[in-house]
């Protein structure tokens, strides 16, 4: 029978409890839970309102702040500018697809190295890190290809999308517009004489 989702309440006065181990827990805790791969739901303890999200963000925060982050203030910003467009849920599932894609390459890496050297042989835990330190530029291209390829591919949606609506609406009557292939020339302008 398969385990039950781990319950952490959340308190006003923010404080977090594990009611699996019936304890006070705090943020690095919760990471760790994260990192171990554990599933878990971050409730309010009066309301029941679902916080899982809001305190995944604070580890983000936290870690952001904590050194080297990994989001810089240019894609922050072209993420912030996504929310309330159109295209704000595909983002969503299209970087969601992404980090999955990236997380399975790394663990198919790391399941090669396992079988080759062994379950705890430092050459295979260092193997990943080898590995993009030594392909790193070939990774990079190759990811700025896909990224290349993703941008080619919304362009032709949103041009698609564009050309649907524009067939959807022509049959529709709008008061003064005018379709630019109605347009009538203008007129040629005459030398001014009589």
């Amino acid at each position: 029978m398969p385990e039950q989702l781990r319950l952490i309440k959340k308190y006003p006065n923010r404080r977090l409890y594990d009611t699996r181990t019936s304890s006070y827990i705090t943020l690095a805790d919760v990471k760790d839970l994260v990192l171990g791969n554990e599933q878990f739901q971050v409730v309010d303890a009066k309301t029941g309102e679902d916080l899982t999200r809001s305190i995944l963000l604070q580890i983000i925060l936290e870690e952001e702040a904590g050194g080297a982050p990994m989001f810089t203030s240019d894609l922050l910003s072209h993420m912030i500018r996504f929310y309330g467009n159109a295209m704000q849920g595909m983002m969503g599932k299209y970087l969601e697809s992404n980090i999955k894609a990236f997380t399975e390459m790394q663990g198919k890496l790391q399941d090669q190295a396992r079988a080759i050297y062994g379950e705890n042989s430092p050459v295979g835990q260092d193997l990943w890190a080898q590995f993009l330190n030594f392909q790193g530029p070939a990774l990079q291209s190759m990811m700025g290809a896909y990224v290349d390829q993703s941008k080619k591919m919304f362009e032709q949606m949103q041009s698609q999308l564009e050309s649907q609506t524009r067939n959807m609406f022509t049959g529709f009557q709008f008061p003064g517009y005018v379709r630019p292939e109605d347009e009538l020339p203008a007129a040629p302008k005459g030398d001014g004489k009589k």
